[in-house]
């Protein structure tokens, strides 16, 4: 994939002073241009803007200006075409995101049967091999509450991946999680890597992110000062940010 973002500002209001509402900017006239990449990178301290910028590569949010294109074509900005960009990707969160009512077979099912319109014959033939593969075929009776959290967050990063997105797009899938558990996730999300598939990542895991990135976007004050290879990234680091970030991230 080839992202381009050019001049991206995201505003949400914040407060009304007096008779006056003020707003909050999280992008401020962020731009960024990848080389030919399978996997991007987003890092950089909390609040920054990461999370913002991965909702809107992701079509969940719109931006108040600024134009975004994946290969050449830009990203809609009406909600009917919005609607339909994703369809042909998936989403991952921190939060897991999975119906509580529902088993895991059935979560896996749903975006299959009810979204993207296969029958239910059709659409548990599809997730059975992935399950067997990810060792999670014999949790498929169990609602959420009975699944661990790396069960959960694996379940999750199923749903998104049997859909066959386009690419995916992960904001800290890891964060919730104990050593152990973030080891299974991390695990899966490397041999989904391996396979081909597209990702771009918000993460705090600056190991996993030297493993997995072709490209690393260092995002703070809501702009992209630092895009360049991960090799560049952890070896030269040429804002101070940047190596203030790494000497913190990377500490014993």
């Amino acid at each position: 994939m080839n992202l381009v973002v050019q001049d991206l500002v995201q505003q949400f209001p914040a407060r009304t002073t007096g008779r006056r509402a003020e707003t909050a900017t999280v992008l401020d006239q962020l731009s960024l241009s990848t080389g030919e990449i399978s996997t991007l990178v987003l890092v950089g301290p909390s609040g920054g803007g990461k999370s913002t910028l991965l909702r809107i590569l992701a079509g969940l949010d719109v931006p108040t200006s600024g134009q975004v294109s994946f290969d050449g074509q830009p990203l809609p900005r009406d909600e009917v075409t919005l609607r339909r960009y994703r369809r042909t990707i998936g989403t991952v969160f921190q939060a897991y995101n999975l119906f509580p009512h529902l088993t895991a077979m059935d979560n896996l099912l749903l975006p299959l049967v009810q979204v993207h319109g296969l029958s239910e014959a059709a659409a548990r033939a599809r997730v059975r091999e992935p399950l067997e593969r990810f060792r999670l075929a014999e949790h498929t009776h169990k609602r959420p509450a009975e699944l661990s959290g790396g069960q959960k967050q694996r379940i999750a990063i199923l749903r998104a991946l049997v859909v066959q997105p386009r690419r995916l797009f992960l904001d800290e899938p890891t964060s919730a999680l104990d050593p152990e558990m973030r080891a299974e996730v991390l695990a899966m999300i490397e041999e989904v890597r391996r396979e081909g598939t597209q990702f771009v990542l918000v993460t705090h895991e600056m190991a996993f992110a030297r493993r997995v990135a072709d490209e690393i976007a260092f995002v703070a004050d809501g702009r992209v000062p630092v895009l360049t290879t991960a090799a560049d990234f952890f070896a030269r680091p040429t804002d101070p940010r940047v190596d203030a970030f790494l000497q913190l991230t990377l500490s014993p």
